[in-house]
């Protein structure tokens, strides 16, 4: 497969306006560039570094920028266009936001074959840890596990989800706080699985994934064997939770001790009609990718929908919200 790399130039102030953009137009999987960020990193964590390379540190300073790669067919090609498009749409609010957005420019180099993408995850995407037992690991990479973490192994690529974003990491967070050895889990917009795959090595019972694109189905799979999931506690298929009928038979009601969603508040707000359903009466429903913006409405859209919010949990600019069903 051949795909194209689209690099989106901002400021350090634009890459929340910029992120929430990509999320609302399907991309979640986006690499952020920004040197003054990795200088304060590497100069606030330098005591627990062996060795940090000077050049890092003295290198001459480029613009922020936001990559993001599509796939070179017509599905990707219609991503792109609305991504350009909303990227002009959101320069045109600059004024109105309140936001330094910079020339918010964006490039695009087409006919990246498989192997020059993959090196140019390589590149980027190394080993990291989430909340206190997650070790996220690009397969490519070998890592030593002093601490006893519970190692996800990922093939990141295909821009379905790679754990880096802030959303992502919220909801493994909370992952980690309601999973029990009991639970069954439901994972609406699954992506690449990550968040469904997380729960079983946390000791799910049982996950049931869910998402519209059917290409969601073959990656989820891929990676839960690269994780050692089996099919008999781990079902992934593709549908519309909310109009299609026979997926609501299929995944079932009243059985799931957490929902998981991962997505944007205006689907958020859509599956909520569903998800009260979908919980048991103790259940948890976990909603992320949702912009501070956003919160009030997906919060009428949870009380409409009979579900209580229990908890609110925010980085930067996203937030997370826990509900249960009302009594």
């Amino acid at each position: 497969m051949e795909w194209i790399e689209a690099k989106i130039y901002t400021t350090r102030e634009g890459i929340e306006p910029v992120s929430a953009v990509l999320l609302e137009t399907g991309i979640t999987g986006i690499q952020i560039e920004d040197d003054d960020e990795l200088k304060e990193y590497l100069e606030e964590s330098s005591m627990y570094w062996d060795y940090v390379d000077e050049g890092l540190l003295n290198k001459e300073k480029e613009e922020t920028k936001l990559k993001i790669y599509v796939s070179d067919n017509p599905y990707g090609n219609e991503i792109l266009l609305n991504v350009i498009e909303n990227i002009k749409r959101l320069k045109n609010m600059e004024d109105e936001i309140g936001l330094n957005l910079g020339r918010l420019h964006i490039e695009t180099i087409c006919n990246l074959n498989e192997e020059e993408w993959l090196n140019k995850w390589k590149e980027f995407y190394k080993p990291f840890t989430l909340g206190e037992k997650i070790l996220i690991k690009p397969v490519w990479e070998d890592v030593e596990n002093n601490e006893n973490k519970i190692i996800f192994n990922i093939n990141p690529g295909h821009v379905f989800g790679t754990g880096l974003h802030q959303t992502t990491q919220l909801c493994i967070t909370n992952l980690e706080k309601y999973v029990t050895s009991e639970s069954v889990v439901l994972d609406l917009g699954c992506g690449s699985g990550i968040l469904s795959i997380i729960s079983l090595l946390l000791d799910a019972k049982s996950a049931f994934a869910v998402d519209i694109d059917e290409n969601a189905v073959k990656v989820a799979y891929e990676n839960a064997q690269l994780n050692g999931i089996d099919k008999d506690k781990y079902f992934v298929t593709a549908g519309n939770v909310v109009t299609d009928e026979d997926l609501k038979e299929k995944i079932g009601y009243k059985k799931y001790d957490i929902v998981l969603a991962n997505i944007i508040a205006d689907v958020i707000c859509f599956i909520s009609t569903v998800v009260s359903n979908q919980l048991k009466d103790d259940g948890v429903f976990i909603a992320s990718g949702i912009i501070k913006d956003r919160l009030d409405d997906v919060y009428n859209a949870l009380n409409e929908n009979g579900l209580e919010p229990i908890e609110t949990i925010t980085k930067d600019e996203w937030v997370c919200v826990i509900s249960k069903i009302k009594k």
